[in-house]
């Protein structure tokens, strides 16, 4: 005897059954079990009937559950939501003033087009509702019909309305309103050539400006950052108005919210810029300083977000926190990301009268075990001493100090900062040079070992073993990183300008090493320069690589002065903490399936384009040669330029590209136009790896390289590293 199972029912099934029970309560329960499972990523979208069934219910909790699957699944079920139209058009006049501000909301999220044009009605009357709580929902439900149908909220006349409400008894709907109208308002101006007299423009006048201002005070937080958003943009030349709205604005900066009161110093900052009397704007500044000093005991992503906006700020306002340098030192429990900007605030805030402070409380961090935070916090040392002429000195000995640890870290990054304060103030530190030579052997960091050796270059002729040195990087030259590489070279090359009698072999050396056994193209160019200028004109390569250098300074600002003010202007919004412009990281404009189209069209486009450009290339036509610096004309029966091209149609690319059938328009470019260019012809490496240099006569060098009578000096005399190559070959001829 056997016992056939039956069919497993799935968990939708249950749930399908539990909907569709005659007890209230275990209809409720299965309701909640759908949206807990839609909430985790499951697809219940199966039980979209049964769940339909369960929507005209008394029990408000119930019917916001229900809902709230219908805003999940409206997209993927349209047909079956125009089912629920009837529900909500019923719901839009119930007695309970929540459950009419429910369904208006809803049907304002339900993003279907069936159901778009079910909205207009409801959504008149519940505009003009007796219920303060029902207007303001309604407000916000235009905003989101525009986004769907602006033709819709044109025809209708509810942007006339959303104006008219403005004027409304109750805070809350005018903060509303005010979202809504900005929303709206923010939608037009990202569409491209849109109408400067579009009425979906939300322009503030003197009348609103009133309105704003007196609703400012006694609507909720989030209410209050829409209004100053409003105020923000309101532009007016009149200065006793500005002060006007200043004055109304500063009370903002005691809300315990940190984004009303980013909001407000947006405000201010830009109602600001037109007042000229100074001791007004001295005033405001002053009261700006407490709450921004308040943000900073908010959680730390919260702090982040302050002083992001605080940098930009004083960046504008340098005189904005100048006395509350304290309030900005490192706490021991602080993120990084935090540290890090404090520590940049610190030197923005740096002055004579709290240097003292400020490299005492550097020199902590800079004992402190985060690698990543001693290290900036070394480099702020070094700005500071750029920044401030009269501490130079005191920073100087900070770094020594530091250097002394022999914590091998701490050393190469007080070695980069010393470089640049050696850029700011040249021959003024000479004496702590020894002691930077004897920590060479702490160095493996290509930054760190690459300003050691400018130091030494730069200083060749104070440092009685700097060709030693120096060696020591020549023989390791092709094991090192290319800045390292690169600063070698051409503090070899300084060495020999300023003592040639001790450095011929070296500078030999190098050179020949560079040209031949590098593979790096900036250092192998870089060699050649260096093998032309020595070879064919000492005194006009002592004037180009012992050219005297500006000293460096520190920006007072991080973005041009345009951009900070635009900046200023978004403060509060990610565009003042990325310091970006929005339009760099927001797409503009509303992207549907049109735009997708129109883009996937224009890469096909662009694909077709490419295909032909390089058909054309490879068919060999005459194109002008923009590496040709030849005065000679092109003998009239051969070829130039990219015509002039070697192709080689049998390889696979070659023949798919030429035929047009290549499914890739970037097909390997080599295999089409082949190796065999002179470009590929390798010099024989000289006798002399220096050729003909000489240094001799009035030059004020000895001779330590001769293999050139004085005669073939020159411009000829370079021709001698790579006597095999053929003149089109020379890139040294681009020189």
């Amino acid at each position: 005897m056997s016992f056939r199972a039956g069919p497993r029912k799935g968990e939708n099934y249950e749930l399908s059954q539990d909907l569709n029970s005659e007890y209230r309560d275990k209809r409720k329960d299965a309701i909640k079990r759908v949206i807990a499972s839609m909430t985790v990523g499951k697809d219940v979208s199966g039980l979209f009937p049964d769940v339909l069934k369960n929507m005209q219910t008394e029990d408000l909790e119930q019917k916001k559950l229900v809902y709230l699957y219908l805003m999940n699944y409206a997209k993927t079920q349209p047909e079956l939501v125009i089912l629920a139209v009837n529900t909500f058009v019923k719901d839009s006049d119930d007695p309970n003033p929540l459950v009419r501000a429910l369904a208006i909301r809803t049907m304002g999220m339900l993003r279907a087009e069936k159901i778009i044009d079910y909205v207009s009605d409801p959504l008149q009357k519940c505009l003009r509702d007796d219920n303060p709580y029902v207007r303001k929902t309604a407000a916000l439900c235009v905003a989101k019909l525009y986004d769907l149908k602006p033709e819709l909220v044109l025809e209708n006349g509810f942007l006339e309305q959303l104006h008219d409400m403005i004027s409304d008894s109750n805070p809350m709907v005018v903060a509303n309103t005010v979202a809504a109208l900005s929303d709206i308002h923010e939608t037009l101006t990202s569409q491209p050539g849109y109408s400067p007299d579009d009425p979906a423009l939300f322009s503030v006048t003197t009348n609103i400006l009133n309105k704003l201002l007196i609703a400012l005070n006694e609507c909720s937080e989030w209410g209050r950052v829409g209004i100053l958003g409003a105020l923000a943009r309101y532009k007016t030349d009149d200065e006793k108005e500005r002060e006007h709205i200043c004055e109304r604005v500063i009370p903002q900066f005691q809300h315990v919210n940190g984004a009303v009161v980013l909001a407000a110093v947006k405000v201010i900052m830009i109602h600001m810029r037109g007042i000229r009397r100074e001791d007004l704007l001295k005033q405001f500044i002053r009261k700006m300083a407490p709450p921004l000093v308040t943000l900073l005991s908010s959680p730390p992503e919260v702090q982040w977000v302050a002083l992001r906006n605080i940098n930009l700020l004083l960046q504008k306002r340098s005189d904005l926190l100048q006395n509350e340098m304290r309030v900005f030192f490192c706490k021991y429990n602080d993120p990084l990301y935090v540290k890090v900007e404090k520590l940049d605030i610190m030197v923005r805030l740096a002055s004579d009268n709290n240097v003292d402070a400020l490299l005492s409380e550097l020199k902590e961090y800079a004992s402190e075990v985060d690698v990543d935070f001693v290290r900036k916090s070394i480099k702020a040392i070094g700005q500071t001493a750029i920044k401030i002429d009269s501490a130079a000195e005191r920073c100087v000995n900070v770094l020594l100090d530091l250097i002394g640890t022999r914590v091998s870290y701490v050393v190469q990054e007080a070695m980069v900062v010393i470089k640049d304060i050696f850029r700011k103030y040249p021959a003024t530190y000479e004496g702590i040079i020894p002691t930077l030579c004897a920590n060479l052997d702490e160095l493996d960091e290509p930054e760190a070992k690459a300003a050691l050796i400018w130091i030494i270059g730069e200083y060749a002729s104070r440092i009685d073993n700097a060709d030693e040195l120096l060696s020591m990087f020549v023989d390791t030259f092709t094991e090192e990183s290319y800045p390292v590489q690169l600063q070698t070279l051409t503090a070899v090359v300084k060495l020999f300008l300023k003592k040639p009698d001790v450095s011929q072999g070296l500078v030999q050396q190098i050179l020949n090493t560079a040209t031949k056994d590098c593979d790096s193209p900036d250092v192998r160019d870089r060699a050649y320069i260096y093998w032309r200028l020595l070879s064919s004109d000492p005194a006009a390569a002592k004037g180009v690589v012992l050219a005297q250098r500006p000293p460096i300074s520190l920006s007072r600002t991080t973005v041009s002065p345009a951009l900070l003010d635009e900046l200023l202007s978004e403060i509060g919004t990610l565009a003042s903490v990325y310091h970006k412009p929005a339009e760099t990281f927001i797409g503009r404009g509303r992207v549907g399936a049109d735009s997708v189209q129109r883009k996937g069209q224009d890469l096909v486009d662009d694909r077709s384009d490419t295909q032909k450009a390089l058909q054309t290339v490879a068919a060999g036509q005459q194109s002008e040669n923009l590496l040709d610096f030849d005065d000679v004309p092109a003998s009239d029966s051969q070829p130039s330029g990219l015509a002039a091209t070697t192709i080689i149609p049998q390889t696979p690319a070659a023949a798919n590209l030429l035929a047009g059938t290549s499914a890739n328009p970037l097909d390997d470019l080599v295999s089409i136009f082949g190796g065999g260019g002179g470009m590929t012809d390798t010099p024989s490496a000289p006798q002399n790896p220096l050729g003909g240099l000489s240094f001799g006569g009035d030059n004020g060098f000895g001779s330590p390289i001769t293999s050139a009578p004085p005669s073939q000096l020159g411009a000829s005399s370079v021709a001698s590293p790579i006597q095999t190559q053929k003149p089109q070959d020379d890139l040294l001829g681009l020189f």
